[in-house]
């Protein structure tokens, strides 16, 4: 079933706060991406699927310590994708857009790099593996939260991920022979 998704955000995100322009900002745009990436793809996934995943995938940002974004929780804010999928989980959102939330941070993130990188995580993998899962987490990576929030260039993107790890910058190049490439 798809999930009311206005409504989680609205219960998590006030009208005329910072951060709600800040999160329907980026996941509008986020939604936006996924739809054109499956449309031009075809991909065999309902459209109004796609955008409630790319609306959701980043409920959980509002308990992390982000004050650039007007984050202003706890939580560190790598934690962001388990926070969400938990909250979701909580609120008996269909597993599959929990799943979103927990698996689009990086390009998925494997239990040895959380142990390499010593991240605040669960030291299990956290890696995208439906065809929905892979969509969302390639799309959210040509936007930031802060910034103009402009569409990145695909070489500014694979540059970052490959600051973190090479495996990330690989999975990146993956993602892109999947869905092809974005342009600005």
């Amino acid at each position: 079933m798809i999930p009311d998704y206005r409504a989680v955000i609205d219960r998590y995100y006030p009208a005329g706060t910072r951060l709600r322009d800040i999160f329907m900002a980026h996941s509008k745009s986020v939604a936006r991406l996924a739809a054109e990436i499956a449309e031009r793809n075809m991909l065999p996934l309902d459209p109004q699927e796609v955008e409630a995943a790319a609306m959701l995938h980043d409920i959980g940002i509002f308990a992390t310590h982000a004050p650039s974004i007007a984050c202003n929780g706890s939580e560190p804010y790598i934690r962001h994708g388990i926070i969400g999928a938990e909250l979701l989980r909580s609120l008996g959102v269909d597993e599959r857009y929990a799943r979103v939330a927990e698996r689009h941070t990086g390009s998925g993130l494997t239990a040895a790099e959380i142990e390499q990188q010593g991240l605040p995580l669960p030291r299990h993998d956290f890696m995208p593996e439906t065809l929905l899962e892979r969509l969302i987490c390639y799309a959210d990576k040509f936007y930031s939260k802060s910034g103009d929030m402009k569409r990145k260039r695909a070489d500014r993107v694979r540059a970052s991920l490959a600051a973190k790890s090479d495996e990330a910058a690989r999975r990146f190049d993956l993602l892109a022979d999947e869905f092809g490439t974005v342009e600005p």
